[in-house]
C-alpha cells in the first residue's frame, strides 16, 4: 500500500466528506475519489459507506484509520529521526513520561543528556498514562518510559526510581484547607476530579477509598496533571495526586498530606531485547536518581533498583 493512498484515506475518514478532504489535500475531488476507489480495489473491501448526504466508515475502514494513523506517525517520526542523525546527531531516544515525572525529572534528565551524551536527540512525550506508555514500548513507538508500576507485561523490564505518596489537592476555599493533615475518610462526601480509570494512580486511589469504606464521587477526569489541578483550582472538586505535583504553581490550590497516604512507585521501563548500546547508555543516566527516603515502604519485587540498571539492561 502506498503511503499517499493512506494519507488520502485518512483525510476523507477524518473529514467524512470528499469535498472537504480534497480541499485539505489541495487537490480536486474527482481524482481523490478515484484514488480511494483504487485503494478499495487493492484491499478488496469497501472502506466507506457512501450516501448522497454523508460518508461513513465501514468496520474495515475503522481498522485502517486506527492503524493507519499510527503508521503515518511512525513514518513521519522516522523521517525526522533519520534526518537528525544524518545532520550529525549521535542518535535518537524516544521517551515517554508520566505527568509528575514530566515536570520534576525531565529538566534534570535533559541536563544530563547534554553533559554526558552530547549530540543525542530526545523525542519527548510528556503527561502520558502508564497503559499507553506500556503499549507504545511493546509496539516500538517508545524506547524508554518513566512510568508508574505495576506493569503486567513480560515484554517490559523495569528499574525502580523512587516512591511517592498521594496528597490531597484542595480548592483554597475548601474548609479542609484549614487542616494541617486530613484523613481520607473525611473526604468521603466530597466531589473528586481524577485521572482516567485506566491510570495506575486512579487504581491506587480507588483502592484506598474502598479501604476507608467509601466509593469516591468522581465528577470529572483529566489525563494531564496540569489540567487536573486546573479543575481543582476552579472548585470542581478535590484530587489525590503524587506529592511531586506540589511543585506546580496554581493560585487557588492548597496541598495537604493524608494520614497513612497511599504510596505510588516511579520506575523507568524499556522493552526486553531493545537494549541497544545507545539505550543502555541512556538508562545509565538514571543511576543518580535518589533512592526513596526511609519510611516510604518497599518496592514491588518485580522491579530492580536503579543502581543496577546496567546489569538489568544486559540480562538475556
Amino acid at each position: 500500500m502506498e503511503t499517499r493512498y493512506l494519507r488520502y484515506f485518512i483525510a476523507v475518514a477524518e473529514e467524512k466528506h470528499f469535498g472537504r478532504a480534497a480541499q485539505r489535500l489541495h487537490m480536486a475531488q474527482p481524482p481523490l475519489s478515484q484514488q480511494i476507489k483504487q485503494l478499495e480495489e487493492q484491499l478488496g473491501t469497501l472502506l466507506f459507506e457512501r450516501t448522497t448526504r454523508k460518508v461513513e466508515l465501514t468496520p474495515a475502514g475503522e481498522l485502517l484509520l486506527d492503524r493507519g494513523r499510527h503508521i503515518l506517525q511512525d513514518l513521519d517520526e522516522l523521517e525526522s529521526d533519520v534526518a537528525q542523525v544524518g545532520a550529525g546527531a549521535a542518535g535518537v531516544i524516544r521517551i515517554g513520561l508520566s505527568g509528575s515525572a514530566t515536570y520534576r525529572l525531565l529538566p534534570a534528565l535533559v541536563q544530563k543528556v547534554r553533559r554526558e551524551l552530547p549530540g543525542l536527540k530526545l523525542t519527548v512525550r510528556g503527561e502520558m498514562l502508564t497503559p499507553q506508555m506500556v503499549a507504545d514500548l511493546e509496539e516500538g513507538r517508545l524506547d524508554v518510559a518513566v512510568l508508574r508500576p505495576p506493569v503486567n507485561s513480560p515484554e517490559i523490564m523495569l528499574a525502580f526510581l523512587e516512591q511517592d505518596r498521594l496528597v490531597a489537592a484542595l480548592p483554597a476555599a475548601s474548609p479542609w484547607a484549614e487542616h494541617a493533615q486530613i484523613d481520607l475518610a473525611e473526604l468521603a462526601d466530597e466531589a473528586f476530579v481524577g485521572y482516567p480509570t485506566d491510570s495506575v494512580v486512579t487504581r491506587i486511589f480507588r483502592e484506598a477509598c474502598r479501604n476507608e469504606g467509601f466509593t469516591p464521587n468522581v465528577v470529572q477526569e483529566a489525563a494531564e496533571t496540569s489540567t487536573l489541578l486546573s479543575l481543582v483550582a476552579a472548585g470542581m472538586g478535590v484530587a489525590l495526586v503524587p506529592m511531586t505535583s506540589r511543585m506546580f504553581t496554581f493560585q487557588g490550590i492548597v496541598f495537604r498530606p493524608i494520614r497513612n497516604a497511599p504510596l505510588v512507585d516511579l520506575a523507568v521501563g524499556w522493552r526486553v531485547g531493545s537494549e541497544t548500546q545507545l539505550v543502555r547508555r541512556f538508562l545509565d543516566l538514571f543511576d543518580t536518581v535518589p533512592e526513596p527516603q526511609p519510611g516510604h515502604g518497599g518496592r514491588p519485587a518485580a522491579v530492580v533498583r536503579s543502581s543496577h540498571l546496567k546489569e538489568a539492561s544486559n540480562e538475556d
